[in-house]
Parts: structure tokens; C-alpha cells; sequence
């Protein structure tokens, strides 16, 4: 019974692994349709990681790669820099998000360590299949989610980050 716990443990890590490294992600410049799209939407301010909806929790996760959501609400301590105090805290940090009433959210966040960036995600979700339409570097500094959509349609982003 344990060999086929741990076995299926094993095949699920894989999956979403796989599944992680084959979603299209667009990591270039915003899309022109999904610019003209993004100037109209609204979005409703998210003020913790699991206001979340469940689909972008999950596609974050396996993004992420850790073995878990790797991530921590606006304020709370995380491993700023790769030397932590406590290497039990997760290494970034969400900074402002907001979800639309189409069943979009916008993600941003701060990973720390070595190369402390701002990171952006665009997602599409439904409670059928969420998936990331786009993501960047972000300028740091952003405060709420309209300054991050702001900077997005004025082409503030900084490139493809090295991972998310």
C-alpha cells in the first residue's frame, strides 16, 4: 500500500511538473488583442493569496516548482535575500492582485534572493482549466493593481524572468 502511495505521489509531482513546462506562456510584449482587452477590464482587488481563485492557486504552484505555494501575503516576512534568517520562509511575496469579472487575474509579486525582481502573471481561469495568458519582470514599487495594469499598457515590463 505504501509503494503505491508513494508511486502515485511520484506520477502527480511529474504531471504537474509537465504540465507547468507546457503551458504557452507569452513572455514577450503583451499581445496587441490582449493589450486592447486589458485597457477594459476591471478588476476587483485581491488582499491575500487565497482570495485567490483555486485554478490560479494551483497553476502558481506548479509554476513555482517548490513543492508547494511558495508564496506569502502583502506584508508578511519572506526570504528577501538567498541568505535567510529562516529558510523556512517562502520566497516571494504577493504585492497586489485582482480578479475580473471575464474570469481574469492579474498577479503581482516580489521574489526574493540573489536576484530580487517584481514579477507579473495574467491568468485566464474557469473552474474547468486556468492557464498563464502572460507574465514579465515587472518594475518594483507598484502599490495597487491598477499601477501594475498602468504599467503594463505603458510597456513598462522588464523581459522574461529567469524563472517564476
Amino acid at each position: 500500500m505504501r509503494w503505491t502511495q508513494l508511486l502515485c505521489m511520484i506520477g502527480l509531482t511529474l504531471w504537474s511538473g509537465i504540465a507547468a513546462g507546457s503551458q504557452a506562456t507569452n513572455t514577450g510584449p503583451l499581445p496587441a488583442a490582449l493589450r486592447t482587452h486589458l485597457q477594459a477590464e476591471r478588476f476587483q482587488i485581491v488582499t491575500a493569496v487565497r482570495g485567490l481563485p483555486l485554478g490560479v492557486r494551483d497553476t502558481l504552484q506548479a509554476l513555482f516548482g517548490s513543492g508547494g505555494l511558495d508564496i506569502v501575503d502583502p506584508g508578511a516576512p519572506f526570504q528577501l535575500t538567498n541568505v535567510a534568517a529562516n529558510p523556512k520562509l517562502p520566497t516571494r511575496r504577493l504585492v497586489a492582485a485582482g480578479c475580473s469579472n471575464d474570469h481574469h487575474c492579474l498577479v503581482y509579486y516580489e521574489r526574493g534572493g540573489t536576484d530580487h525582481t517584481w514579477q507579473v502573471m495574467l491568468f485566464q481561469w474557469s473552474p474547468s482549466e486556468t492557464r498563464l495568458e502572460w507574465g514579465n519582470l515587472a518594475p518594483g514599487g507598484l502599490a495597487t493593481i491598477e499601477d501594475v495594469q498602468k504599467a503594463i499598457l505603458s510597456g513598462q515590463m522588464k523581459g522574461a524572468p529567469k524563472s517564476w
